[in-house]
């Protein structure tokens, strides 16, 4: 005897995703309303600045407007390209990402093995309520406290009985910045992976402790597997911003005495757009550090799938 099929049993999917197709026909009208919103701030915040990109050919006039402004090609390229500060703004750009990688890059993934090791809830989030309260300080204020701590009369000063001013010191610059970076997003960094360590088998981690495996085992073993590949998607969007070092917080924490070390891209190109008025040059610089980020995400990605099985973004 053919034994009869529970209710929805078969077509059940077809027919809710039918009823849904239905529904929204008929209500039509509320997700034109609700989608609305978020897809004019798209336009107007996104894609229409795009149009800036033409200053970049020109001898931007306010006054004229970019289609009334004098077509200069290339040339604002080739001025900074030429400009004997290119390569120094250019390396300090390439320095201070790089480094700011290698150091800031792994830290978060540390935090989360170690708090992932914590088996008491209320001590962990506990731990990481204090890991993550530096990232909702604002980059203004985050400088103001480094510069407080670094001067001749502050804390670090005192505790090692000197009265340098380290914020004057173009060595020190690389150092204030990344160190300051990594305390400040390490913690919040850290979620991502912390959210999916959540996914590793405990069974594993038992198997393995009763096989006699260490810490380190147990993380080669059982962890890495389970966020691998959020590492890998995050160290290649990480590659794609490396020309994008924060304009902020190198601004806030440059000085006289230290702009052979702080004098960044995006810090030119903001002294000549907003304070000296040339537009055009400054979206040439600024476009051009966009066009090499383009380039190294592209580059990267291709870089990881090959190592990683044809895995990327």
């Amino acid at each position: 005897m053919k034994k009869s099929l529970p209710p929805n049993a078969s077509g059940g999917k077809s027919s809710a995703l039918h009823n849904f197709g239905v529904y929204v026909r008929q209500h039509w009208q509320l997700y034109v309303i609700f989608m609305l919103p978020a897809f004019a701030l798209t336009i107007i915040f996104r894609y229409i600045p795009m149009g800036g990109i033409m200053m970049a050919f020109t001898e931007y006039n306010p006054i004229r407007g970019i289609l009334g402004s004098e077509w200069v090609g290339f040339e604002h390229f080739q001025r900074f390209l030429s400009s004997p500060d290119f390569m120094t703004y250019l390396m300090n750009t390439l320095k201070l990402s790089i480094f700011g990688l290698l150091w800031g890059f792994p830290a978060p993934i540390l935090l989360a093995f170690l708090l992932n090791r914590i088996m008491s809830k209320k001590t962990k989030q506990r731990i990481q309520l204090v890991l993550y309260m530096p990232n909702f300080i604002s980059v203004i204020v985050l400088c103001g406290i480094v510069r407080i701590l670094l001067s001749p009369t502050g804390m670090l000063n005192s505790l090692l009985g000197t009265n340098t001013n380290f914020m004057t010191m173009p060595s020190a610059f690389r150092t204030i910045y990344i160190a300051s970076g990594i305390w400040q997003g390490a913690g919040w960094a850290s979620i991502i992976y912390t959210a999916a360590l959540s996914n590793a088998s405990k069974e594993l981690t038992e198997a393995a402790v009763i096989d006699g495996a260490n810490i380190f085992q147990q993380i080669k073993a059982v962890e890495w597997p389970a966020i691998k590949d959020t590492v890998l998607i995050q160290f290649i969007m990480s590659v794609g911003n490396i020309m994008s070092v924060g304009f902020e917080k190198a601004y806030a924490l440059q000085t006289d005495m230290n702009l052979a070390t702080s004098e960044i891209i995006s810090t030119y190109v903001y002294k000549k757009g907003l304070l000296e008025g040339d537009y055009g040059f400054s979206t040439a610089v600024g476009l051009f550090n966009t066009v090499i980020n383009v380039v190294l995400l592209i580059s990267m990605n291709q870089i990881v799938k090959k190592m990683n099985e044809g895995k990327g973004i």
